[in-house]
C-alpha cells in the first residue's frame, strides 16, 4: 500500500488558539509538510484545487513545482485538477512543465470539481460540468500522447495540427478520476482504463463500496482486465497515537471545530460526536493496531492501494503533529504494505539522467 499526505490548503482560525495564519504562512507550512512527508518515507504528497474561501490552492502547479524543487524521491499528486474549469492546453503547459522540473513524478487526480464559486469566476455550470470535464479531459490526453493534434469541441477553439510545449518527460502520465459518488466520473475512468480516487471523507462507508463496485463493473464491461484496476481512497481525518483513548483525546477539537464550522456554513453534521466519528467514518484515529485493522476492513470493501492522509496539524502541537506522521511510519505503514501490495506511483526513478 502507498501512502500520501494531502491538503487542500486551508486558511481557518486555529482550532484550538483562534489564530488565522497569513496567506504567506499558510502557504509555506504546506511546502514544510511536503518536506517532512518525504523525510519521513511518505510515498506522496497532493495538492487539492478550489477556488473559493477559505482555500488557498487554485494553483496547485505553482505550488508543487516549489515543492518539486525541495525535494527528490516524493510522488506529486493533484487532489483534484478541476478540469471542469481549466484550458485543456494551458492546463497541459502547467503540468508538463511540472513533470520536467520533477524529474516525472506527477500524478494527476481529476475531477469536475464543486462549489458555486467555480460558477461565478468561470461561468461553469451544474448543466455543463460533466461534459466539460469529459472533453477537458480526453483534449489533455490527446494533447500528452501525441506531439499534434487536430481536434474539436464544444467549450473552447478547436486545434488543427497543434503542437503544445514542453513535451512531457513521462511518456504517458497516470490519471486518476477523484469521485465521491458520481457515476459519471468512474465511468470516464473505466472507459478510458484509469483508476479512480474515493473521496470517502463524508459519510460511512456503503456509497463509497457501492460506487467502487460500480466502477470494477464498468471496468469488466469496457473489456479490461479486472486485475488491472487501480483504486485509491482518502480519509476522513487522521492522528496516531500509543493509545486509543490518547488518539481520540486530541482530535476531539480538530472534530468539534470541524463541526461548527459545517453549522455555520449550513453543511449537513453526518457524525455528532467524535466517537461515531472515528467508528464510522473513513478516519483513522486510533492505536497503531486500530488504524492497521481498520485499513483491512475498509479494503476489504475498495481493494485499494494508495491512500490520502491530511497533512495539516489542525490545532495539535508540534509533538503531537510530527508524533502522529512518524508513529505511523514506524508502525502502520510497514505493516500495511507488508499485508497489501500496491503497484509503483511515479517516482521519477526510471528517468534519472534523461534529457530531453
Amino acid at each position: 500500500m502507498k501512502f500520501l499526505l494531502m491538503t487542500l490548503i486551508t486558511r481557518v482560525p486555529d482550532p484550538v488558539t483562534g489564530v488565522v495564519p497569513t496567506t504567506r504562512d499558510r502557504l509555506h507550512e504546506v511546502v514544510e509538510q511536503a518536506r517532512r512527508a518525504e523525510e519521513f518515507g511518505y510515498d506522496g504528497f497532493a495538492v487539492g484545487e478550489r477556488h473559493e474561501d477559505p482555500f488557498l490552492s487554485a494553483a496547485p502547479p505553482v505550488v508543487l513545482s516549489h515543492i518539486a524543487a525541495l525535494t527528490s524521491r516524493i510522488s506529486l499528486f493533484t487532489a483534484v485538477t478541476t478540469l471542469s474549469l481549466l484550458d485543456p492546453v494551458r492546463a497541459f503547459e502547467d503540468y508538463s512543465t511540472l513533470d520536467n522540473l520533477s524529474e516525472g513524478r506527477l500524478e494527476l487526480i481529476i475531477g469536475k470539481g464543486n462549489g458555486a464559486a467555480q460558477a461565478q469566476l468561470y461561468h461553469v455550470t451544474t448543466e455543463d460540468q460533466w461534459e466539460r470535464n469529459r472533453e477537458g479531459y480526453e483534449l489533455f490526453r490527446a494533447l500528452w500522447d501525441s506531439e499534434e493534434v487536430t481536434w474539436s469541441g464544444r467549450f473552447r477553439p478547436s486545434l488543427s495540427a497543434a503542437k503544445a510545449l514542453p513535451r512531457p518527460l513521462q511518456p504517458r502520465v497516470r490519471i486518476w478520476h477523484g469521485s465521491a459518488t458520481s457515476r459519471e466520473s468512474v465511468e470516464l475512468a473505466a472507459r478510458h482504463g484509469d483508476p479512480v480516487f474515493s473521496a470517502n471523507v463524508t459519510n460511512p462507508i456503503e456509497p463509497y463500496a457501492e460506487l467502487i463496485r460500480h466502477y470494477r463493473e464498468r471496468w469488466a464491461y469496457h473489456g479490461h482486465d479486472p486485475a488491472d484496476a487501480l483504486v485509491g481512497a482518502g480519509t476522513a481525518g487522521f492522528h496516531v497515537a500509543r493509545t486509543s483513548q490518547e488518539a481520540v483525546e486530541v482530535f476531539r477539537p480538530l472534530f468539534e471545530a470541524r463541526t461548527s464550522l459545517q453549522r455555520k456554513v449550513g453543511n449537513p453534521v453526518v457524525f455528532e460526536t467524535v466517537e461515531d466519528f472515528v467508528t464510522r467514518s473513513s478516519a483513522l484515529v486510533g492505536s497503531p493496531e486500530q488504524v492497521i485493522d481498520k485499513v483491512g476492513r475498509y479494503h476489504e470493501q475498495f481493494g485499494h492501494e494508495v491512500i490520502h492522509l491530511s497533512a495539516e496539524r489542525d490545532g495539535r502541537t508540534e509533538s503531537e503533529y510530527l508524533g502522529s506522521l512518524e508513529l505511523f511510519q514506524a508502525e502502520v505503514a510497514p505493516e500495511l504494505r507488508r499485508r497489501i501490495p500496491s503497484r509503483p506511483l511515479a517516482t521519477g526513478r526510471q528517468f534519472s539522467g534523461v534529457i530531453s
